[in-house]
């Protein structure tokens, strides 16, 4: 008897593990609503501070350069396995709030000519705006902190979870950050319209809202350094086998790992990179106004936040990861081939109600495959470089999610060089783009279940593990 009463810990109370998970994904609520307070804001960042679509895609993808191209995500997720959960968590917080108050200064009046940072910027690169340039740096300072933070969430959850309901958590996480797209795509446009149309309004309140995060990654802190006096660990220390440079190595060498990896960078290039212009397509294709059309899409998220949870629970008790995977990616590219070819027509109810159905089958594929992709990943590697697994996967999404917003913006000012006069866009070509990565997607994921029916990794298998 006493020696069962050693062996229960905070992770062994209900409440407790999900006031936990509840905690670090406030945080990714408000990370989330950071991340896409400007996409519903698309044309008035062209009318207030003459940001073409070329250069908005460069600026979308801006929050994802520095991850890439100075490794950040790597370096992350070796501080991660190195520092521990805790402190990774609040380090990238800061890191967040630091990036979003740069962003909010290079698009606020202060920021104008006169200013010797303003006339720095302003005097290299001429034909990109001053302000987008330190938008950018400030977007990609708090790209670090948010990837950090997705990568830690993700092991946070593994943490408190394993051999419980871990895909159920990370659904309900991933369901309420998604909460987070919902209420921004609503709230934004409704928030810069309060009297004068300003762009710099939501975002400041979004920075005050990141700073909430950083309190809620705190309350946290405190419970998890209690579980792990509980499971007599050492401070700062959450693994028995220590974490080693050379076992990067194991990752890039693991089949199903880079198979799984690069599904991910598929898939989710057709899906962020798609939110920062999916406003600004269904105002053109529908000829609605940007607030009708950021409310349209709104639902996209809703979608997403509601099945994740379920589809999370069937894949702890029944399994069928793989195949999850497989599904999701074929609805992504049913959902932006509709908008790429079907002849959408300006005040037609027909129109608007496919529009709807395709945003709703957006959302059920943004369900299934984040549902089945993050469980999944502690069945390929070992527990101890599971947090370097997750930041390679990030590492090489974001190479996608910093690219794909910039070849969108570019194809966008290739294709409509009339632009100027007809104050319309076409994206017949960006949806097209936007749909053959859903069919790449789907060829990875066939090549996975047939990795996993033959080496029997357990991607179908429940989590859940009777005993």
């Amino acid at each position: 008897m006493s020696t069962d009463k050693l062996t229960v810990t905070m992770r062994d109370s209900s409440v407790l593990r999900w006031t936990a998970l509840l905690l670090i994904a406030s945080t990714m609520f408000f990370a989330y609503m950071f991340i896409d307070v400007l996409s519903p804001l698309q044309t008035l960042l062209e009318n207030q501070l003459g940001w073409s679509a070329g250069t908005y895609g460069t600026f979308a993808g801006s929050e994802y350069f520095l991850n890439v191209f100075v490794l950040f995500l790597i370096f992350a997720g070796i501080i991660l396995d190195k520092m521990g959960v805790r402190f990774t968590a609040l380090l990238s917080a800061v890191v967040m709030i630091v990036g979003g108050g740069i962003k909010l200064y290079a698009i606020s009046s202060y920021f104008t000519e006169g200013n010797a940072l303003y006339d720095f910027f302003n005097s290299f690169w001429v034909s990109f705006p001053a302000t987008a340039k330190l938008a950018c740096v400030g977007f990609a300072i708090f790209g670090c902190g948010v990837e950090m933070a997705g990568i830690t969430v993700s092991k946070a959850i593994v943490k408190w979870f394993t051999g419980k309901e871990m895909a159920l958590a990370m659904g309900l996480e991933m369901a309420i950050a998604r909460l987070g797209v919902f209420a921004v795509f609503r709230l934004s446009p409704w928030v810069a319209s309060w009297g004068t149309e300003s762009v710099v309004r939501p975002v400041a309140i979004c920075c005050g809202l990141l700073c909430i995060g950083l309190l809620t990654f705190l309350v946290y802190f405190f419970m998890d350094r209690r579980l792990d006096r509980q499971l007599g660990e050492a401070a700062g220390t959450e693994e028995e086998d220590p974490f080693k440079i050379s076992d990067l190595g194991i990752l890039f060498t693991s089949k199903p790992f880079l198979i799984i990896a690069f599904l991910c960078v598929l898939y989710y290039s057709a899906i962020f990179p798609f939110q920062k212009f999916a406003t600004s397509m269904l105002e053109n294709r529908l000829g609605i106004p940007s607030t009708d059309a950021s409310k349209l899409f709104s639902w996209f998220p809703i979608g997403a936040m509601v099945l994740t949870p379920l589809l999370g629970w069937f894949l702890d008790r029944k399994g069928k990861g793989a195949t999850m995977l497989i599904i999701g990616s074929v609805l992504v590219f049913t959902c932006h081939l509709i908008f790429a070819i079907y002849p959408l027509q300006p005040d037609s109810t027909t129109s608007l109600i496919i529009s709807y159905l395709a945003i709703l089958v957006l959302g059920v594929s943004f369900s299934l495959v984040p549902a089945a992709l993050w469980p999944s990943v502690p069945k390929l590697v070992e527990n101890r470089y599971l947090g370097s697994a997750y930041s390679v996967i990030f590492w090489i999404q974001n190479i996608g999610l910093w690219a794909f917003p910039m070849i969108i913006g570019l194809t966008l000012d290739y294709a409509n060089p009339d632009v100027a006069i007809t104050g319309h866009y076409d994206y017949t070509l960006p949806m097209l783009i936007f749909a053959s990565l859903g069919v790449f997607a789907f060829l990875l994921g066939i090549w996975l279940k047939a990795e996993d029916k033959k080496y029997g990794y357990g991607l179908e298998a429940p989590n859940i593990k009777k005993s």
